[in-house]
């Protein structure tokens, strides 16, 4: 990881901090202001990788992967945006869908870790099965207590700890491989 990465992941964590207090602090917009924030992330970053095949991609072998992920993620991203005027029940299973499927892409992607050698792969796996377990516990509280306030204070929780460990990891030390 290099320096200004380093850099871009301390600022990322100490934003999702923030944003964790202010979900904790205004529950009953949470929901709303949790599911703007997945809006904003998913086509800033589906605009990111359509501008990266337009100047670069296309060019590369495999460079249509980045043109079909940046259709899908902005897809995704439109369609989040329309779900939040339906109402709250449907916006919180939307949420509780994405954070579990979250979870299962960082259990998969720690078992890549592994496959590969990185020492971190434990501290990747278990995060995914944080999210997943967490996300599990909020949609059943949060129906069983009939409280969106619930499931907000968890995504809150899960947000803190994401941040947490992008901190954590952007703190680490890395290998240097030298070539001699």
């Amino acid at each position: 990881m290099s320096y200004f990465q380093r850099i871009k992941n301390i600022v990322i964590g100490i934003v999702m901090l923030l944003l964790a207090l202010l979900l904790a602090l205004t529950p009953e917009w949470g929901l709303i202001l949790i599911a703007l924030a997945l809006v904003v992330s998913l086509l800033v970053y589906g605009v990111r990788m359509l501008w990266y095949y337009i100047t670069m991609g296309r060019y590369m072998v495999s460079g249509k992967t980045s043109l079909f992920q940046g259709i899908v993620l902005l897809d995704v991203g439109l369609f989040t945006a329309s779900l939040i005027s339906t109402g709250r029940l449907v916006t919180l299973i939307y949420l509780l869908v994405v954070f579990v499927f979250a979870g299962f892409v960082d259990i998969l992607r720690s078992f890549e870790a592994k496959r590969v050698g990185t020492p971190l792969w434990r501290l990747k796996l278990i995060g995914g099965i944080v999210k997943v377990l967490v996300a599990i516990a909020l949609g059943v509280a949060g129906f069983a207590f009939r409280s969106v306030a619930i499931p907000v204070y968890g995504f809150c929780a899960l947000l803190a700890y994401s941040a947490a460990v992008r901190i954590y990891t952007a703190l680490q030390k890395t290998a240097i491989v030298y070539i001699q």
